[in-house]
């Protein structure tokens, strides 16, 4: 028997296996598709998939990079990623993009398949109590001990993943009862609900911008959409407005307004830290405004800040969490930047303020010489030249990455996956799942060597679906942010940081049927990467870095001599 619920979703209510009714919950949330290493305790959910051809399972070589397609699944497109782990090392294995969507604000769902039942307590085989491991990292950790809760235990979590802070959402699933059966009805799909923002308070958000002097915008967070940003560009603009990005949240202003100022993270632009301590009124829209994004939390003083805070947030829990605002707002960004803009642009005297921001981004970011052979900022300036706007960047952690943050235009929405918890290895999954969700856009993933070798074998992942995934590796022999941290502590005494055993990078990604060149001058790169970009699959670009291009600002040996004194 069926009916049909308010969505036009028929809904089941025949006697079916727990299994059976995971996946149909899926079907109604929508899900295109899962990430899994497959695992002999949640069999059954495989077998149900089998017969579900709406659902796309993705089998990836390691639950990390599984996880990590998840959570970047989910920054994308707003929705949950759905991860399928083994109990055991298959969860603890995940756990690093649990980590991810838990510090970034990603909606995420983590099923775990779980001991059987009548084991459990006793340390069972590759047994894990995952509500206490677990605890802090998702928003909650809900273990189905009971078929004829599935539907709504699996409701729950998608509604919880996307409601206030969007986060990820644990659920174990003992393997025998996956196979019990019940007669249940299917949930409905989950919406996360909207807060609104009191008129009043909009208007007091207007007049403390309107009577500032030195005010500044600062935009970060998960709760944007594409149509929120182009409004809030356009006011910003009609405004005069001066904006900064938060950590990594760069695509949330095009790059070339004449409004951006520049991104708050790590090695921030001094000039833009002191516009931050200067301003009289920041209006942060999004931002949880966590360590690095505030610079080691040293853009205000605690706990009440000299400058007029107003901070919106989607969660009442982060706000005043090491600062107290004058203005605490709950609502999503892109429903007060709704409110904020209906009535039309401000006027006041901030343009002095924003050409000066303006250009102390432009000379912040203007191109430089490195040592070597390969100038990373022509290797830039080419890709912005020659790429579409709408290409998507994605990468991990380490210096390799400041070429790219700090040189890049992010121009629009959505072309910016990266780890705001600062993870190695995200790079590559994170670019496989851009692939996924956006058929058909340019992806470009920039990794470092030692970053890459995180989660490197998920290139044959790419290459079983024939994603046009392109990969750059920075070649330089080093984990160069740990490196740099300890020519400044211990200058000369390197231990541990070198990658003298790294492989030819260049051979393994053709191992995995990748098209992969070694680009060893500057010149060489335009051809090389037109070549891999006809490629009908993934290609790889190991790009020699010389080792003292340690970051754009300072070499190797300047960092060491510095440090000596």
């Amino acid at each position: 028997m069926t009916e049909a619920p308010a969505s036009g979703h028929p809904q089941q209510t025949s006697d079916r296996s727990a299994a059976r009714i995971l996946v149909d919950q899926l079907l109604v949330q929508g899900v295109e598709r899962v990430f899994c290493v497959p695992g002999e305790s949640f069999l059954a959910v495989l077998d149900a998939l089998h017969d579900s051809p709406r659902i796309e399972v993705v089998t990836c070589r390691h639950e990390g990079g599984a996880a990590m397609m998840a959570e970047a699944w989910g920054k994308l497109t707003g929705r949950p990623g759905v991860l399928f782990c083994s109990r055991g090392p298959g969860a603890t294995n995940a756990s690093a993009g649990l980590h991810v969507a838990c510090q970034d604000s990603t909606p995420l769902i983590m099923f775990i398949g779980q001991n059987p039942r009548d084991v459990l307590t006793r340390e069972a085989f590759q047994e894990v109590e995952y509500r206490r491991v677990f605890a802090s990292q998702a928003k909650a950790v809900i273990q189905i001990e009971d078929a004829a809760r599935m539907a709504e235990h699996v409701t729950r979590a998608f509604q919880l993943a996307q409601s206030g802070r969007p986060g990820p959402v644990v659920i174990p699933l003992p393997e025998d009862m996956l196979h019990d059966r019940a007669a249940v009805a299917d949930g409905r799909p989950a919406v996360p609900q909207a807060n609104g923002v009191a008129p009043a308070t909009v208007a007091a958000v207007r007049a403390a911008l309107a009577g500032a002097a030195r005010p500044l915008v600062l935009l970060g967070g998960s709760t944007w959409t594409g149509a929120a940003v182009d409004r809030f560009r356009t006011f910003a603009e009609d405004s005069g407005l001066p904006v900064a990005a938060s950590f990594r949240r760069q695509h949330l202003l095009d790059n070339e307004s004449p409004c951006y100022m520049g991104e708050i993270g790590l090695g921030a632009n001094p000039a833009l830290l002191k516009r931050v301590d200067e301003a009289d009124v920041l209006l942060v829209i999004g931002a949880r405004l966590g360590e690095i994004g505030t610079n080691g939390y040293t853009i205000m003083s605690a706990p009440v800040p000299r400058q007029r805070l107003i901070h919106v947030f989607t969660s009442g829990d982060a706000i005043g969490q090491v600062w107290q605002p004058e203005m605490g707002i709950v609502a999503t960004a892109a429903e007060f930047v709704a409110a904020l803009v209906a009535e039309g642009p401000l006027a006041g005297p901030w343009e002095e303020e924003r050409r000066a921001g303006r250009a102390a981004f432009e000379a912040w970011t203007a191109p430089r010489t490195s040592p070597g052979a390969i100038q990373m900022c022509d290797i830039v300036a080419w890709l912005d030249a020659n790429l579409p706007e709408d290409t998507i960047y994605t990468n991990g952690a380490g210096n390799f990455a400041t070429w790219l943050h700090r040189f890049h235009r992010y121009r629009r929405f959505g072309t910016q996956v990266a780890p705001v918890c600062g993870s190695m290895g995200y790079g590559l999954p994170a670019a496989l799942a851009a692939a996924f969700a956006r058929p058909g856009a340019t992806v470009v993933c920039v990794a470092g060597d030692g970053d890459f070798q995180m989660t490197g074998m998920e290139l044959a992942t790419a290459a079983a679906h024939g994603l046009r995934i392109r990969v750059l590796i920075l070649n330089n022999g080093m984990l160069g942010t740990i490196r740099m941290h300890q020519e400044r502590h211990y200058p000369g005494r390197v231990s541990a940081t070198g990658l003298a055993g790294n492989p030819d990078f260049t051979a393994l990604a053709r191992a995995f049927g990748a098209h992969a060149e070694r680009v060893e001058r500057t010149e060489d790169f335009a051809a090389a990467f037109t070549r891999a970009d006809a490629h009908d699959g993934p290609a790889v670009l190991e790009i020699m870095i010389d080792p003292e291009a340690l970051t754009p600002a300072m070499t190797l040996s300047q960092i060491r001599d510095a440090a000596r004194g």
